[in-house]
């Protein structure tokens, strides 16, 4: 967050001096007010650019082992942008490495899902699951390997999920 700060506000002096530029080669005809213009657009596309490449940058610095299983894409009315161009900042990781059969019963697995979430402290929640791969039924896992039953769901025949622990 500290280097992310910093670029920022480098960026914003880089748009300011390309605006100062512009205002020394116009023998300043240029109105004063394009230096802060330019700074705050510059610091607002840096953010802008790195919320859109938050995906691309957690996908490469993850474990081959990993898949994503699952993205979502929210618009925030903060981010008035985010209404036309959706930018994804939630994903479910599956740690393939973490996939396991009960000897007992072959259509049963149990793995570990991550979740990511776009924020500026990085926030990850990791999760035991269970997943019966005939029912499709899904089903979290409490600390101490109880089911949860409130977390129970069915999947689609389609889910990303169910194809990469199943198959």
């Amino acid at each position: 967050m500290f280097w992310n700060l910093v670029a920022t506000i480098v960026c914003g002096f880089a748009a300011a001096g390309i605006a100062m530029g512009i205002r020394t080669a116009t023998a300043k005809k240029a109105p004063r007010w394009l230096v802060p213009v330019f700074a705050g657009l510059g610091m607002m596309g840096y953010q802008i650019y790195m919320e859109y490449h938050w995906y691309d940058q957690m996908t490469a610095r993850m474990p081959a082992e990993s898949v994503v299983v699952a993205t979502e894409s929210q618009a925030e009315f903060w981010r008035p942008w985010s209404f036309f161009f959706p930018q994804i900042n939630r994903i479910t990781v599956l740690d393939e490495s973490s996939v396991s059969r009960n000897p007992a019963n072959a259509d049963t697995a149990r793995f570990q899902l991550y979740h990511f979430r776009q924020t500026y402290g990085g926030r990850v929640s990791k999760g035991t699951w269970l997943l019966n791969c005939p029912s499709r039924e899904l089903v979290a896992l409490a600390d101490d390997g109880s089911p949860n039953t409130d977390q129970m769901r069915r999947l689609a025949t389609d889910n990303t999920l169910l194809q990469e622990v199943c198959d």
